[in-house]
């Protein structure tokens, strides 16, 4: 057997039995749940692989998506079961699967999936024995315009005649997840195209402010680290992450010669500085795709404890978790950093200070996973 083509009437022939239609139908609406309720396209559709493998005579599966609309491979996303280990396999792991690959480019015109008993006998799967792959089954996914995202593969190590009910499971299983993958991956380019956008303005911002080079990215990452020790979700910690690109963002509303000034602000232009809180929440309002969560960074960094920060007064735990995390991390890398008015600390000094404002401008508790997280560090580089 070749290509789809030549399985269809097989394939009609098993449909006429009500308990594998059944039984397709309610796999389908599982893993459907599974994808939709997924937070990224990798957990999405690592069941469906994992499904194909456990009902089919496939010892591996894989979701092999485009790298991007200038590239010109195939990446591996996601993959269950067992692996060729060729060193020609362990290539595409790392570097993807050309898009000139004959069954990529098989794929790019085919309205279902493709079937290959011995991928030694077509065209369309050559290359694959050189992989190591006998046998092989692709159903494509594409986007709304039709061009070809990438693509579900299960394979054998062995030749392998594809029964008809492996071809109907996969045929419907596939089929109907990749309609959603082409979805969760058009979605995730949205969620990247914002990231690279909200990541720009936060290095475009610390450029003006004339920040140490890095402040962003350092203060951000360790942030991640903290929801991380905390045991965050993916969503959380991308809402964490964008609350910390745009953290200062309503320092684009300050003059510079305030700003930029390099002596003491007079109380006025103190005031006027500490405004850029506000305006950093109205600027991030106007961006209307983020999660509440990401504005609470923006006005709660310049909070304390103590209820003696700004812009609010806030006190301990009318204070949200995430301006506590990120006023403590970003108060580190401040002391950590050479800045015109200051030297930078030492470890044991930013930590001293760190130790020493539990309670007072940060949360004890947060302070006692950041140390101990700073210890592991130094546990780990000795």
């Amino acid at each position: 057997m070749a290509v789809s083509s030549s399985l269809s009437p097989r394939v009609s022939d098993l449909t006429q039995g009500e308990d594998a239609r059944t039984t397709a139908a309610q796999s389908v609406l599982t893993l459907t749940r599974l994808a939709v309720s997924a937070p990224d396209l990798a957990s999405g559709v690592t069941p469906t692989l994992e499904h194909l493998v456990t009902h089919t005579a496939a010892v591996g599966s894989a979701y092999f998506q485009v790298g991007g609309a200038q590239t010109l491979t195939y990446q591996v996303r996601a993959a269950w079961g067992q692996q060729p280990q060729t060193l020609d396999m362990q290539r595409i792991a790392v570097h993807g699967l050309p898009a000139d690959t004959p069954l990529m480019r098989a794929l790019e015109t085919s309205t279902g999936p493709l079937f290959f008993d011995n991928t030694a006998d077509a065209p369309q799967t050559a290359g694959f024995p050189e992989l190591g792959v006998a046998s092989l089954a692709a159903c494509p996914v594409g986007d709304a315009g039709g061009r070809l995202l990438g693509a579900f593969l299960m394979h054998t190590l062995e030749p392998h005649r594809w029964q008809p009910e492996e071809a109907a499971l996969f045929s419907m299983v596939a089929g109907t997840i990749a309609g959603l993958a082409g979805r969760l991956a058009a979605d995730e380019q949205v969620v990247q195209a914002r990231e690279a956008s909200l990541r720009a303005l936060g290095l475009a911002l610390e450029a003006r402010d004339g920040e140490t080079q890095g402040h962003t990215d350092r203060v951000t990452a360790l942030a991640l680290r903290m929801g991380a020790a905390l045991s965050w979700d993916p969503e959380q910690l991308q809402a964490l992450r964008w609350g910390a690109y745009l953290h200062d963002i309503g320092k684009i509303a300050i003059p510079d010669s305030i700003l930029l000034k390099p002596g003491k602000l007079s109380e006025a232009e103190w005031t006027v500085m500490r405004s850029h809180v506000e305006a950093g929440v109205r600027f991030s309002t106007a961006l209307d795709f983020l999660p509440a969560t990401v504005l609470d960074v923006v006005s709660d960094h310049h909070e304390r404890w103590n209820g003696q920060g700004y812009p609010a007064g806030k006190v301990r735990e009318a204070i949200s978790l995430e301006g506590r995390i990120f006023a403590l991390c970003d108060v580190y890398d401040a002391l950590m950093s050479e800045r015109p008015y200051k030297a930078a600390w030492t470890l044991q000094q930013a930590l001293a200070e760190i130790e020493a404002q539990a309670g007072q401008h940060f949360d004890p508790e947060l302070v006692a996973v950041f140390i101990k997280m700073m210890a592991a560090d130094r546990q780990h580089s000795t």
